[in-house]
């Protein structure tokens, strides 16, 4: 294990613990979260990883639990079990823990994830708590209300020092004592009140000497005025003191007497200190949970290293593990071959330490009990070590310790001898790992390491992506392509005179450029092929765009429709209800009025009665009506001529077609009135005849006398002749039904229709008089009719 540790330090595992630290609240949490080492153990990473992802969601629900204050007191409370006195600072620190643990208690929605029972077992004690904030109101002060004894102690020390002060201010500021006094002030000395007197005036004021200036010049005197109140302070103070040190033994009791609650709330405050710290640096680095995994598959999918910059690094998918168990990478120096191999290093122990990695979702990890790593140039002039030799004593202690569940990661394997020497060593190196069931990813320049992997079973080629064109690496990962050697393209492109080249390329072994050249049609082939996915990915995802935005339309459309399904039902509903109501009402009635009518002579109170029936069932009709406007009606079989016998839809009236004009309007006969409609108002009724209209009309006007009259009508929007021929027949049935009075509406307009009308009742032998509307009745837009 000595050199699994060293490899974390290759890695950077240290530095990301920094990033770790830098997330967390208090001093023991920034520690524990340096020195967290990677678990071994699935079901602990799996729980590690629960806890991050439940406290990533909680922040973005509810924002940071503050930990502020929690401080590590165990050292404190076992000195105040052991019968020690506290300090104010140390009273103080465990209060602010007990503070922490309620506030953090108090921290909403932590119910059903894996954080709830932490935050149900923080027990807090806000007695305690307010005891103590209660009674030290700073580091070094003791409040007066610690106890009823400590305020009045405090209290008359105040008054003992009023009146020491009283009387040295008299002594200050009498004319008496001005010449011996060498400054008009009242100071201190041995925590006695003292007055500044001349040397040479000693005897002028009779009192204690306490101090002498360093001149001589000065003697501070205590005046023996006050030489009681100032002993009467001094005993004040030493009460003070004595009562201080019980407070503080009282509260030090009751922190000891709390001490194991105390304790279990400053480690669980500091647990979740830590798991809030390593969802904080999840966001901080746009992390994701990866899938913790049984077997060595190792999956990366558009991985970042955590220590490069967001906006620059370049994401990269990596795989090892699982059908192959080596990964060999080739590329150009500088173009992210080195960066690959660390961060699939470092992703791997960030997630078996229970952080969540810089990759995307679909990322799958499993359980290294080793991950050790041969990165970088340690060659050592103490040590008389070469590049090849520094090396080769890290490779021998991974060959050591490697075991069946290892990562092994190696930097230019073999590099620093001789090539064919070196290449024949890194392989015999990889097989002796991959015996012992270790999985590995290698970076190498070496054409033998290309073969090797391409020839055998296991093991995978990998490269990184490099253009030509720009002289750059793009620092993408290839897998499954073996990297070029792009040597003599960069020499030319760099200018180096093609004499040179040729000759240099002449100078190849034939089997190494064949190679090369395989490798140039396959990158050829590999980018087209990518060019071609990329389009064909182009086209797929707004194929599913469409489809999905189809697929919503759609479902708006059968959510509109259902919900006018839904309204039109509920209305047909009502109305349905409203008519069933209004038609049992209207029997009810009609069974009344054909009693009162049998019985009563009064005429006038059963056509009042029956108006008010008809009105309902006007009103009912109408309600029916609104619904049943909104259905167009069924166009006719043919068109309509003369002699056909028409249903006026509007009215729902029966009529004979009398003529139709060119323009195709209809001239109706309905009863003995004549109406002008066009035709798609009208539907044929095939089958009948004028003489079964003539009944249906003779069997509605006689219904029409027989039922009981309405008051008034309505013959606005008629011709004069039409509205004449209304207004006899309504006099008729008002007549038969014994009314007195009845009411015309003709409207106002040009007053043809009004003149019409009474024409017409002043030759009508059934009516008495009329008269026009007055103010409320309609004015001049109704005529009132007395009957005889």
């Amino acid at each position: 294990m000595g050199f699994y540790k060293k490899s974390l330090n290759t890695l950077e595992l240290p530095a990301v613990l920094e990033l770790l630290a830098g997330q967390a609240t208090s001093q023991s949490a920034k520690e524990r979260a340096a020195e967290l080492i990677p678990s071994m153990n699935m079901y602990e990473i799996k729980q590690r990883q629960r806890e991050t992802t439940d406290a990533k969601n909680l922040i973005g629900i509810n924002g940071n639990p503050s930990f502020y204050g929690v401080k590590d007191v165990s050292g404190s409370l076992a000195r105040a079990d052991a019968g020690g006195m506290l300090n104010t600072r140390e009273l103080l620190d465990i209060a602010s823990v007990l503070r922490a643990a309620r506030t953090v208690k108090g921290y909403s929605a932590a119910e059903g994830t894996s954080l709830a029972a932490m935050f149900a077992a923080l027990r807090a004690n806000k007695y305690l708590e307010e005891t103590i904030t209660n009674s030290i109101s700073g580091e070094d002060e003791i409040s007066d209300a610690a106890s009823a004894e400590l305020a009045s102690i405090r209290r008359h020390m105040r008054a003992a020092g009023a009146r020491v002060k009283d009387a040295l201010q008299k002594i200050i500021t009498s004319p008496t004592y001005s010449k011996a006094l060498q400054e008009p002030i009242i100071t201190m000395r041995s925590d006695r009140y003292v007055v500044p007197v001349k040397a040479e005036y000693k005897g002028s004021i009779p009192g204690l000497v306490h101090d002498v200036s360093a001149s001589g010049a000065t003697l501070f005197i205590e005046p023996i005025q006050v030489v009681e109140a100032n002993n009467e302070i001094r005993e004040l103070q030493a009460k003070e003191k004595k009562e201080i040190e019980r407070i503080l033994m009282m509260l030090s009791a009751e922190a000891a007497a709390h001490k194991d609650d105390i304790i279990s709330d400053f480690s669980l405050l500091v647990e979740l200190d830590l798991i809030f710290a390593r969802a904080k640096l999840s966001y901080s680095l746009n992390c994701s949970e990866p899938e913790i995994t049984e077997g060595n598959a190792l999956t990366l999918k558009k991985a970042r290293h955590p220590l490069l910059p967001q906006k620059t690094a370049v994401p990269v998918d990596i795989a090892v593990g699982g059908e192959y168990d080596t990964l060999v990478i080739t590329g150009p120096n500088t173009g992210g071959k080195t960066v690959s191999l660390k961060t699939l290093g470092i992703l791997s122990l960030m997630a078996q330490c229970g952080l969540h990695i810089p990759a995307s979702d679909g990322s799958k990890v499993p359980v290294f009990e080793t991950i050790m790593a041969d990165i970088g140039d340690e060659q050592s002039i103490e040590q008389s070590l070469s590049t090849f030799s520094s090396h080769m004593t890290n490779i021998v202690q991974i060959l050591r310790e490697v075991g069946e569940n290892s990562l092994l990661l190696f930097d230019e394997l073999g590099a620093g001898t001789d090539p064919v020497e070196g290449a024949a060593l890194a392989i015999a190196i990889i097989e002796y790992a991959r015996k012992r069931g270790a999985v590995i990813a290698a970076t190498t320049h070496y054409s033998e390491l290309k073969i090797y992997a391409t020839s055998t079973p296991g093991v995978m080629n990998a490269s990184c992506e490099f253009d030509v064109e720009t002289l750059r690496p793009t620092y993408r990962l290839l897998m499954g392509v073996p990297g070029k050697s792009n040597a003599f393209a960069i020499s030319e492109r760099l200018g180096l005179p093609k004499d040179v080249i040729t000759d240099a390329q002449s100078r190849i072994d034939k089997s190494s450029a064949d190679f090369e050249r395989v490798l140039t049609q396959l990158e050829t082939r590999r980018q087209q092929m990518e060019k071609e996915q990329t389009e064909i990915r182009k086209l797929l995802l707004k194929a599913e765009e469409d489809e999905k935005r189809a697929a919503e339309y759609r479902k708006i459309i059968e959510q509109e429709k259902e919900k006018a399904a839904k309204i039109a039902r509920r209305e047909a509903d009502r109305i349905l209800e409203e008519a069933r109501r209004a038609a049992d009402e209207v029997f009810e009635e009609l069974k009344e009025l054909r009693k009162q009518s049998a019985k009563s002579d009064n005429w006038q109170e059963v056509n009042v009665a029956g108006s008010e029936l008809r009105r309902k069932i006007n009103l009912a009709q109408e309600k029916v009506g609104e619904r049943q406007e909104s259905i167009a009606p069924q166009p006719s079989s043919r068109p309509v001529k003369a002699g056909d016998i028409v249903e006026i839809v509007a009215i729902g009236t029966r009529a004979e077609v009398i003529d139709v004009s060119p323009d195709r309007l209809l001239t109706l006969k309905a009863g003995i009135m004549k109406i002008t409609a066009k035709e798609e108002e009208v539907r044929l009724l095939e089958g009948q005849t004028v003489s079964g209209a003539k009944k249906v009309m003779a069997k509605s006007e006689a219904k029409l006398r027989n039922d009981t009259a309405r008051p008034e009508v309505d013959v606005r929007g008629m011709t004069s002749d039409e509205a004449v021929s209304v207004v006899e027949m309504f006099i008729d049935s008002a007549a038969l039904s014994k009314l007195t009075s009845v009411r015309i509406i003709h409207g106002k307009g040009t007053g043809a229709l009004r003149t019409a009308i009474q024409n017409s009742l002043k030759r009508n032998k059934l009516v008495k008089s009329f008269r026009l509307g007055v103010y409320g009745e309609g004015e001049n837009g109704v005529t009132i009719a007395e009957l005889k």
